[in-house]
C-alpha cells in the first residue's frame, strides 16, 4: 500500500455572498463536505457537472483558499494549525496545474522566467546558472526543446503551453500535483499526448495526483479512483472500474450513461434527467439530487443520506442502501 500523502475529513467551504442592496447576504456552500484520500503514484479523479464543487475542492487542496471548517493533512501536518513557516513548505509539496494554460502564464515573461521564478523564490535550486539549466532541461522532460525557453507564451501552441504550465508546476519537486480540467480547453489529439504525458511523469516522480474533470472518458485512462460530486457533497467513491462497471449512485448512473462509447452494438439506455442542478443559495431538503432522481421516495426528501460502504463502493444514497439490503422500496 502506497503512503497517505493528503487527507481530507468533512472539508468545506463557505462564501457570504451579496444578494442586492436591501436583501441580506447569504451563505453559500461551495464545498459542503469532502471526505477522502490521497496516496502517492495514484490518481484520484473528482467528477460532477458544472457548479458542483470541483474546482472549489481543488482551491483548498492548493491552499489558495482556507476550508472554512473540516481537517486538511498534508504530508501529516494539519494545514488548520500549521504556521506559517510550516504553510510555506507545505505549498511547495502541492502544485496546480489549471484549465487555461494561456491564462495561467504572464504573457510578459519568457518561459525561463516562468520556471526558474519558483526556485528562486522559495531558495531552491543553486545559483542562477543552475536554475537556468534545470528549467531546461524540464522543458526536455515534457516534451519541448531547450531553446523555447526564451520565447514567450503567445509564441507556443494551447498544447505546448500547457506543457510548459506543467514544467513549472514540476519544478519545486512537488509531492502532488492538483490538475484542474487540465485538457478541456485542448483539441482531442492534443489531449492524448497531455494525459499520456502526465501518466509518463507520475511513474517517472510518483507523484499523486488529484484530477478534477467532467469527461469521463478522460477519468477512465487517467484515474485510480473517482468520487463523483453533487452540489458540494461526495455522492459516491469507488475505485475506477468499480464505479464504471457498477454504478450505486442514480446521478452516477446517469453521467455514465450520457458518455459516448466507441462499440456501437454495446446496449446503451440514457438516463434523461429533469430539472436542473438546485441553486446553492437554497438547496433542497434531504438527499440534494430528490427533485431529480428517478429513484426518490418519501425518506430522500426528509432526511439526508451519509456515505455507506457497499463492498468496494461507498455511497451516499437511501435507494441504493434499499437495493443492496434486498428490501424493496
Amino acid at each position: 500500500m502506497n503512503a497517505t500523502v493528503l487527507e481530507a475529513s468533512h472539508l468545506a467551504r463557505h462564501y457570504r455572498v451579496s444578494r442586492g442592496a436591501f436583501a441580506p447576504t447569504a451563505t453559500v456552500k461551495g464545498l459542503a463536505d469532502a471526505s477522502f484520500r490521497l496516496e502517492a503514484g495514484r490518481t484520484l479523479a473528482i467528477v460532477g457537472e458544472s457548479g458542483c464543487g470541483k474546482s472549489t475542492l481543488a482551491r483548498l487542496v492548493a491552499m489558495i483558499e482556507p476550508p472554512t471548517s473540516g481537517r486538511l493533512d498534508i504530508g501529516g501536518v494539519d494545514i488548520g494549525t500549521a504556521d506559517k513557516s510550516a504553510l510555506r513548505a507545505l505549498r511547495t509539496d502541492v502544485q496546480i496545474v489549471f484549465q487555461n494554460p494561456y491564462g495561467s502564464l504572464n504573457p510578459r515573461q519568457t518561459i525561463l522566467d516562468a520556471l526558474t521564478e519558483p526556485l528562486a523564490l522559495n531558495g531552491r535550486g543553486g545559483n542562477a546558472a543552475a536554475r537556468r539549466e534545470a528549467a531546461r532541461a524540464m522543458l526536455q522532460r515534457v516534451g519541448l526543446r531547450p531553446e523555447h525557453a526564451d520565447r514567450y507564451p503567445h509564441m507556443f501552441s494551447g498544447g505546448q503551453r500547457q506543457r510548459i504550465a506543467i514544467a513549472r508546476a514540476l519544478m519545486l519537486q512537488p509531492k502532488i500535483l492538483v490538475l484542474d480540467e487540465p485538457v478541456s480547453a485542448l483539441d482531442l489529439s492534443v489531449q492524448a499526448q497531455v494525459l499520456n504525458l502526465l501518466v509518463d511523469l507520475q511513474q517517472s516522480f510518483g507523484l499523486a495526483y488529484l484530477f478534477i474533470s467532467h469527461s469521463l472518458s478522460v477519468v477512465r485512462h487517467m484515474a485510480d479512483e473517482v468520487a463523483v460530486m453533487y452540489l458540494g457533497r461526495i455522492v459516491e467513491q469507488a475505485p475506477r472500474d468499480a464505479l464504471f462497471d457498477n454504478p450505486l449512485h442514480p446521478y452516477t448512473q446517469a453521467l455514465l450513461s450520457a458518455t459516448p462509447v466507441a462499440d456501437p452494438e454495446r446496449p446503451r439506455e440514457r438516463i434523461r434527467l429533469t430539472g436542473e442542478l438546485p441553486s446553492p443559495f437554497n438547496p433542497p431538503a434531504g438527499c440534494a439530487f430528490n427533485p431529480r432522481c428517478p429513484l426518490a421516495f418519501d425518506r430522500c426528501r426528509r432526511e439526508r443520506p451519509e456515505l455507506e460502504i457497499h463492498g468496494e463502493t461507498l455511497v451516499a444514497c437511501w435507494a441504493a442502501n434499499e437495493a443492496m439490503s434486498g428490501r424493496t422500496l
